[in-house]
C-alpha cells in the first residue's frame, strides 16, 4: 500500500521503534503467528558499540530463528574476570566465573551492534506476516478498542496492542501521559573496538575503576588472526573530553596502561563512540493499550551487559502475554494482558535496575566503608561455590523471570 496516500491500515500489533528489542520483538510476535506492522529505520550506527548476548537472549534469537547468522559473527565468552582497580586499603583479589561451572558453554556471546542489526533487519523483511514502514510516528491515539498511530506521512495504523520500543524519549510514552524518572551521572562511556597482540582466550575482563568499569569483552577475529575486543569504558566527563581529543596511538596507549597489558599491545580499530550515562525508569510499564520495552521502559548504565537483555526479556514476556490472550481469547491490547505483562517484569526490571545503580554509585563514593562491603561481597564470591554459581546463574539465565522462549530447547508457540 502507498505510504503516502493517507489510507489506514490494520494489525494486532504494532511495534513502534527499529532497534535491536524492536526489531527482536516484531520478529518475534510475526513468528507466534500475529499480524504485525513495525513501524521505524533501523539504526545502523559503526560507533564502536557491541552487545553481550547473555545465555537467556542466546536461546531467544535462537527461537526467533536467526541465531545461525548471528553465531558466525559473534564471539563466546566463556569467562568473567573482576579486578578491583579502585586503589582502595579493602581491594579484593581479582577473581574468575568459568560458565563450564554452571553447565554452560559459555555466558553469552558478544557481537557489534550494526552486525545483530543487519541480521534482525534481513530476518524482518523476510517475515510474511510482518509489515515494515519505514516512517516516523507524528501522533497517537489511545481509545477503548484500538490504539491508532499517525505517521509523518499521514498513514493511519491501528492496533488492538502497541508494543512501544522508540528509545528513551519515546514519543509514545510521552503521548500516553506515562511519566519517567531519570538520574544523569558524572560519566560518560567511551566505546571502541580493539585489535590486541596477545589472545582473549574468550575472557571478558572488567576492572572496576573510582571512575566506573573499565570492561574488554571478546569479538571474532576478522581477519582470521587478527585478536579483537570491544571496550566499555566509564569515566569521568572531563577525562572523557580530554581522551576525546587523542589520537588514536595516544589512546591506545591508555588503555594499554589502564589493562595492565592484559591484552598486550592496543590498536584502536574504526570509529568511537561516547555518550554520558544516565538511569531513566518509566513510572509504568503500560498504558492504554500500550505497553512500553526496552530504553523506552528502562534505561540502565552499560553495567553487567543489562541494558538490551532486560529489554529483549520484556519483548520475551510481551510476546508470551499475547499468546495467552489469544489462547484465552481475551484482548490482546486489553487490561488483563497488560497486567500480565506488568507483572512479570516488575521484580526483574527493578532489581537488575537497583544492583547496577547500586555498584556504579559504590564506585563512585569514595567511602572506606562502601569499599569494604564490595571487596567483601568479591571475595565471597570467588570463595563460596554455591554462593558464585547461583550469582552466574542469575546472571545468564535467570530462573525467576525468564519466559518459556528463552527457555533451553522452546521455540515461540504460534
Amino acid at each position: 500500500m502507498d505510504e503516502t496516500s493517507g489510507a489506514a491500515l490494520s494489525c494486532e500489533i504494532l511495534v513502534v521503534g527499529a532497534g535491536l528489542a524492536g526489531l527482536a520483538a516484531a520478529i518475534g510476535f510475526e513468528r507466534a503467528g500475529f499480524d504485525v506492522i513495525l513501524c521505524g529505520a533501523p539504526e545502523r550506527i559503526a560507533n564502536g558499540r557491541t552487545v553481550a548476548l547473555l545465555e537467556s537472549s542466546v536461546r531467544f534469537v535462537k527461537a526467533l530463528g536467526v541465531w545461525a547468522d548471528v553465531e558466525t559473527q559473534a564471539a563466546p565468552l566463556r569467562a568473567l574476570r573482576i579486578v578491583d582497580d579502585v586503589g582502595s586499603l579493602w581491594s579484593a583479589s581479582p577473581i574468575e566465573f568459568r560458565a563450564s561451572e554452571i553447565g554452560l558453554e559459555a555466558f553469552g556471546w558478544n557481537i557489534e551492534n550494526a552486525k545483530l542489526v543487519d541480521v534482525l533487519a534481513a530476518a524482518a523483511h523476510a517475515s510474511p506476516r510482518l509489515r515494515i514502514i519505514e516512517s516516523r510516528i507524528a501522533a497517537y491515539e489511545f481509545a477503548t478498542g484500538e490504539a491508532r498511530a499517525r505517521c509523518d506521512s499521514g498513514m493511519v495504523i491501528a492496533a488492538r496492542l502497541i508494543a512501544a520500543a522508540d528509545g528513551r524519549g519515546s514519543p509514545a510514552r510521552k503521548a500516553a501521559g506515562i511519566d519517567a524518572s531519570s538520574r544523569a551521572y558524572p560519566q560518560t562511556a567511551l566505546t571502541l573496538i580493539l585489535t590486541h597482540s596477545r589472545p582473549h582466550h574468550d575472557f571478558s575482563t572488567e576492572f572496576h575503576t573510582r571512575t566506573g568499569p573499565f570492561t574488554l569483552v571478546p569479538l571474532p577475529e576478522s581477519p582470521p588472526g587478527t585478536t579483537r575486543s570491544s571496550l566499555v569504558w566509564v569515566m569521568s566527563h572531563a577525562e572523557a573530553k580530554r581522551r576525546a581529543a587523542l589520537d588514536d596511538l595516544a589512546l591506545a596507549e591508555e588503555i594499554e596502561t589502564q589493562s595492565r597489558s592484559i591484552l598486550g599491545a592496543m590498536r584502536i580499530e574504526g570509529k568511537r563512540g561516547a555518550f554520558p550515562l544516565a538511569l531513566q525508569s518509566a513510572v509504568q510499564m503500560t498504558g492504554r493499550r500500550l505497553a512500553l520495552i526496552g530504553d523506552a521502559a528502562h534505561l540502565l548504565p552499560p553495567i553487567g551487559a543489562q541494558g538490551l537483555n532486560l529489554g529483549l526479556r520484556d519483548a520475551a514476556h510481551l510476546i508470551e502475554a499475547a499468546i495467552k490472550a489469544r489462547t484465552e481469547r481475551s484482548d490482546l491490547g486489553g487490561p488483563e494482558t497488560l497486567t500480565h505483562y506488568a507483572g512479570s517484569r516488575r521484580l526483574d526490571v527493578a532489581s537488575r535496575t537497583g544492583a547496577v545503580d547500586g555498584l556504579n554509585r559504590s564506585l563512585l563514593a569514595d567511602l572506606p566503608p562502601l569499599d569494604f562491603l564490595r571487596a567483601g561481597a568479591l571475595t565471597a564470591l570467588g570463595a563460596i561455590g554455591p554462593l558464585r554459581r547461583f550469582v552466574m546463574r542469575e546472571g545468564a539465565t535467570p530462573r525467576f523471570s525468564t519466559p518459556k522462549s528463552m527457555r533451553a530447547g522452546n521455540s515461540i508457540a504460534r
